[in-house]
């Protein structure tokens, strides 16, 4: 990225800032409130206080715990059913009805489902992050693999090779792309399930805590959650889309005005 552009984004965030603060400072009542809202020097100022304490930091702790078990439960579960399901036509009878059922169903609707189900709360929240990120993997694998051109794997099979070598030369490495699309979704609704589990029935995390700030009127706290909130899933995404891009090295770059 140009310096440029590094600067024009800085400029930005300075600008929301900057306007966040005039606007909560000034107590600006309009069409929206922002009488009741903490000024940036305020969330600052509770964030730089929270920083000092190992209470944030088991909290970040926790809560990146979660989101990595249950990402990657949903990354490998995810994977293997949209390739099934793209590739098996009995896969596709057997299984993609009972998908296409539970898909629409919110992942933090099965809160009550995951307290029945699993003795611990630790247990529940994984498993309402790792169903959060499974159907996103999973139909976006599903549909990666299906656009793989069926002369790709023609080309390997005329050539002498099997059925895994079509699977691991050809499919999903053409399907790579879109696959890592489908990951980087749905590390994002990971994110927001995580933290509403934590909150509706966690005891540590930075959902549960923020949720604890707004239950005592800590108005600075909670924005303190959300801004801690933001940069955990900006970096986790960043992560995620760095891993895409150096798996799929081999692709054809893109114009240097349409980049991210």
């Amino acid at each position: 990225m140009s310096a440029r552009r590094r600067l024009l984004r800085a400029a930005a965030l300075l600008a929301f800032l900057g306007l966040w603060q005039a606007l909560t400072a000034y107590k600006v009542e309009a069409w929206v409130r922002f009488d009741h809202l903490p000024t940036v020097l305020q969330v600052a100022d509770a964030l730089r206080t929270q920083l000092g304490t190992a209470v944030y930091w088991q909290d970040l702790a926790e809560s990146l715990r979660r989101i990595c078990t249950g990402f990657a439960l949903a990354a490998v579960l995810g994977v293997t059913a949209g390739v099934l399901t793209a590739r098996s036509r009995t896969a596709a009878d057997l299984v993609g009805p009972v998908l296409e059922l539970i898909r629409p169903i919110p992942a933090i609707a099965l809160v009550p489902v995951a307290i029945m189900l699993f003795p611990e709360n630790e247990q529940g929240i994984v498993f309402i992050t790792c169903a959060a990120a499974f159907f996103p993997v999973t139909v976006a694998t599903r549909h990666a693999v299906r656009a793989v051109p069926p002369r790709w794997e023609e080309a390997v099979r005329t050539m002498g090779g099997g059925t895994g070598r079509v699977l691991f030369g050809v499919v999903l490495p053409g399907a790579l792309p879109g696959v890592v699309g489908g990951l980087s979704v749905g590390l994002g609704v990971s994110w927001i399930c995580v933290i509403s589990a934590e909150m509706v029935s966690g005891q540590y995390g930075v959902g549960y805590r923020t949720w604890s700030a707004y239950t005592v009127l800590d108005y600075p706290g909670v924005f303190v959650g959300m801004v801690t909130i933001g940069l955990l899933g900006w970096a986790t995404s960043g992560a995620v889309e760095l891993l895409g891009r150096r798996l799929t090295r081999w692709l054809p770059t893109a114009p240097a005005g349409v980049r991210g």
